[in-house]
């Protein structure tokens, strides 16, 4: 009677806990755009301007007679080059050995008594030997192109920008989300700038599917379920 009151505990909180898990709120990023633009807001120095009283002012409306399309306003969209290739390898060979022998005995005593049984009587020796091996390597790579918009202009100048796109092809759902911090000057005439001149950057790749779930880790509920049963 108790094992069964036991296993309908059991159950209860395996379902509860599932419950919970389920009904969790999934975001594509666990930091809000309000909160990222603050951060990002703190971390960029002040720039520090100064006229000199003429009445010509670099913020003016008529400043820049030759602007172009590039992105400088909160608003304007940006192309991104994204190109992040990640190659990592570490490997470490350890290799020791030693070896230890002695001996002792008697070869001779006065007279003429035989020392036969005497030539070896303490005679140790021990060998150890260790080596080992390891090798780890890792790559990934990602390269698309994306259009965002500017979020901020920060005090300094930099242009806060962030990009997403949603893919759903063959049942599978694909989400990419990029943020960063970009300075004018790295932007091209083509209003295009590249992943590997953004500051700050934010990059994630999510997938929901038939293949990501195949390579997804089990949930919690899953987990202590395999644990249970002793796989």
């Amino acid at each position: 009677m108790k094992m069964k009151t036991s296993c309908w505990v059991l159950a209860a909180v395996v379902l509860w806990i599932g419950t919970a898990v389920a009904a969790k709120p999934k975001s594509v990023q666990h930091e809000t755009l309000d909160e990222y633009v603050t951060r990002v807001a703190q971390q960029a120095p002040a720039s520090d301007f100064a006229t000199s009283g003429s009445l010509w002012s670099d913020a003016g409306p008529l400043a820049s007679l030759t602007s172009d399309y590039k992105a400088s306003h909160v608003g304007d969209l940006i192309t991104i080059q994204v190109v992040q290739d990640v190659t990592a390898s570490n490997s470490g060979t350890v290799s020791t050995a030693r070896n230890f022998s002695a001996s002792s005995g008697i070869d001779g005593l006065a007279g003429k008594i035989k020392t036969t049984g005497m030539q070896e009587l303490f005679a140790p020796h021990s060998t150890a030997t260790l080596s080992g091996k390891s090798q780890a390597a890792t790559a990934s790579s990602l390269r698309t192109s994306l259009t965002g918009r500017v979020v901020a202009v920060l005090p300094s100048g930099s242009l806060v920008v962030e990009a997403e796109r949603d893919v759903t092809m063959n049942n599978e759902h694909q989400t990419v989300l990029l943020r960063g911090l970009v300075r004018r000057a790295d932007i091209t005439t083509g209003n295009v700038i590249s992943s590997n001149s953004l500051g700050s950057l934010q990059l994630e790749l999510k997938g929901k599917g038939v293949l990501s779930d195949g390579t997804r880790p089990p949930n919690p509920v899953v987990k202590l379920i395999l644990r249970l049963v002793g796989f």
